[in-house]
């Protein structure tokens, strides 16, 4: 045996826990999952198909789940990506106090969820301070969890909890950025705007992707508080597909859980296929 092959061999063997485990853990519950998908139930086990999906995409509940959780999606991470990368130039300026600045958008991070959950439960309260707040102006009360404007409420909540973080994440980028492009910048008189926009979010595109994947990826969990504070079934703006799976698996419909699983999984690889497509149309002068 060659040294190439040894070296391949006792690579592998590195490899082969790791290989196992997502074996174990990821693909193997993932298939179950499909052929759950495609039989009439877990006792019978009679395959039907695409049935479990036909049924499950013309359910209204499905449907409303659905259209909610796209529908946060889209207001909370494009708000989250851009709001993270103006903190982050913000912070990259000479202004006072700046470290102080960090810790404020920092500290949501190190709060557990329950201690989240109760700080805005006070605050959105019928009696809470959000209220009591403006009726010094003279507006009237809202039962902002038990209305239409939940939704606001969950969506100030979500980027209160992932603003610092994606913060971070750009600072990073920012301070990796070659310093000769813009010293050059400033010789040929380029503004700060034109430094911003050609320069600086060029260079930042792989970070802006991997914050919208990650900003992403959080949006669909932020039902764990919207769950601990509304329950099963909150108001109609703020039921999410989590909230149709949880009430799916409550009943043991397991073949129509596992059909809306996988119309998920397809729905969320398409967003994050688009938005790598988007990168490397963007990015790749960048790279090259």
């Amino acid at each position: 045996m060659s040294a190439n092959e040894k070296k391949s061999m006792i690579s592998w063997l590195f490899l082969l826990p790791s290989i196992v485990g997502v074996l174990l853990f990821f693909v193997a519950p993932f298939m179950v999952v499909i052929y759950y998908s495609m039989i009439n139930n877990p006792i019978q086990k009679r395959f039907v198909g695409f049935a479990n999906y036909i049924n499950v995409w013309s359910n209204d509940a499905f449907k409303l789940a659905g259209m909610n959780t796209l529908k946060f999606s889209f207001m909370a991470v494009p708000l989250a990506v851009l709001l993270s990368l103006f903190l982050a130039a913000v912070m990259e300026s000479r202004i006072p106090f700046k470290s102080y600045f960090r810790s404020f958008f920092l500290s949501p991070l190190m709060v557990p969820t329950a201690s989240i959950v109760l700080i805005w439960q006070v605050m959105f309260h019928y009696n809470g301070l959000v209220n009591n707040f403006t009726a010094l102006f003279g507006a009237d009360k809202i039962d902002w969890l038990k209305s239409d404007k939940a939704y606001i409420v969950i969506v100030a909540l979500f980027l209160w909890k992932n603003l610092g973080y994606n913060m971070i994440l750009f600072m990073s980028a920012l301070a990796s950025i070659p310093k000769e492009l813009l010293e050059v910048a400033a010789l040929e008189n380029a503004s700060k705007m034109q430094v911003f926009w050609l320069i600086k979010v060029r260079y930042l595109s792989s970070t802006i992707l991997f914050v919208t994947i990650m900003s992403l990826i959080n949006s669909f969990k932020v039902f764990r508080e919207v769950y601990l504070m509304t329950g099963d079934y909150p108001v109609t703006s703020l039921y999410l597909l989590q909230h149709f799976m949880n009430n799916t698996f409550a009943s043991l419909d397991y073949q129509k859980l596992s059909a809306a699983a996988i119309i998920m999984f397809i729905v969320v690889t398409a967003l994050v296929y688009i938005m790598y497509a988007v990168e490397n149309f963007y990015g790749k002068d960048v790279e090259g």
